[in-house]
């Protein structure tokens, strides 16, 4: 069972998702629903995993939350899962490369296979897919669009100028 609560933001409106276990999802306003597939979902305002995960993103955009502390249930494939963790062990305000993840990982050569499973993280924000970049420095696909992902960086002072493309 999955519950789900709106809340806004300044990337837009996010649509927060919890399971019994935990935080399931952060999708974006205009999220490709195939990215993410989760079953139907019910409205909830008092599911204390949504409650927790909006407090704590409302603390981050207002630039007094640098680390969540979170109960999460990722739900994908066992590699998906080892590059989303890999994604909550890169600090605030840094980035790394898909290579960077990648050898993290154990595989240097999965970088593609690096870079696919960050663009299905389900947890967006809180599992940092926004601190990856290319291996040039630049910016490159993200789920809730480049201009939100340089906004986030923004936040975080990591880069000052982040390059688009």
């Amino acid at each position: 069972m999955y519950y789900h609560k709106m809340m806004k933001s300044p990337v837009g409106e996010l649509k927060l998702i919890a399971s019994d276990k935990g935080l399931a999802a952060v999708l974006w306003e205009n999220d490709d629903p195939k990215r993410v597939p989760i079953s139907e979902t019910i409205e909830s305002r008092d599911n204390t995993f949504l409650l927790e995960a909006e407090k704590q993103l409302l603390e981050y955009f207002e630039k007094k939350r640098t680390t969540f502390t979170l109960e999460m249930d990722f739900a994908g494939t066992d590699f998906q899962k080892k590059v989303w963790h890999a994604l909550l062990t890169i600090p605030f305000g840094e980035t790394r490369t898909y290579g960077q993840i990648a050898k993290q990982i154990g595989d240097v050569k999965a970088v593609r296979a690096v870079g696919a499973a960050n663009g299905k993280n389900p947890i967006s924000i809180i599992a940092p897919c926004h601190r990856v970049i290319g291996a040039s420095g630049k910016l490159t696909g993200f789920a809730g669009g480049l201009e939100n992902k340089a906004r986030l960086l923004q936040i975080e002072d990591s880069r000052k100028n982040p390059t688009l493309w």
